[in-house]
């Protein structure tokens, strides 16, 4: 039975995953509203095909850390209610205050519930769950990134690598890590639908992180 403390933390996470860090600095420092260019996501993809890396760059740190923060508040909180670190029951908590933040990030509460696809904040959460899988899951995103210069692409090869190395290359022993890693494939799939229609179609936007943007 969860008490106060685990629900609260649940419900922190949540905030955490809230904030809308797209939307904010794009209206901020660009008086733009990104979730109206585009695809319409308030997203670190979105941000970096509206605004360029000076505003994409950011962002998609601070959505990586929001996913972070929210699972490591297991450490903060989780201990107490769940046992020792790294047990099966403090894993499925942390998991849980991840996907609590991620939810935070596809439906704000901050921003009308439009958010972005959880990409950066589902790797945060990854990168605290287990960095050996999730730095696989950065050099696949960058090599595809780099040969394809599509973001979209880029993201769901990670996403799908992320179960591969946690079930065959850096094995974990916890069954609720590899059904979560399963469950990020099916997550991806369903909110890059549209981008997989126009990758298929060859209109699928290209960045190019080298490239300077132009007025």
């Amino acid at each position: 039975m969860l008490s106060i403390s685990s629900i609260l933390a649940l419900i922190l996470a949540y905030l955490f995953g809230s904030i809308p860090t797209a939307v904010w600095i794009g209206q901020a420092f660009y008086n733009i509203d990104v979730r109206e260019y585009g695809s319409g996501n308030a997203g670190a993809t979105n941000t970096f095909r509206v605004l360029g890396k000076k505003a994409g760059i950011p962002v998609m740190l601070l959505d990586i850390l929001k996913g972070w923060t929210a699972t490591n508040l297991a450490y903060i909180i989780g201990v107490s209610t769940t046992g020792a670190y790294h047990s099966i029951a403090f894993t499925n908590y942390a998991l849980a205050l991840g996907v609590a933040a991620v939810m935070g990030h596809l439906f704000p509460i901050f921003a009308g519930f439009r958010g972005g696809k959880g990409v950066a904040t589902l790797f945060g959460m990854i990168l605290a769950i287990n960095l050996q899988a999730s730095l696989l899951c950065v050099l696949v995103f960058l090599v595809v990134l780099l040969i394809t210069k599509y973001v979209s692409l880029a993201s769901i090869m990670a996403g799908f690598t992320y179960p591969i190395g946690v079930t065959f290359i850096f094995p974990v022993y916890i069954k609720s890590v590899i059904i979560y890693g399963m469950c990020i494939c099916v997550l991806i799939l369903v909110t890059h639908q549209k981008n997989i229609e126009r990758l298929l179609k060859g209109k699928e936007s290209k960045v190019n992180l080298f490239k300077k943007k132009t007025a």
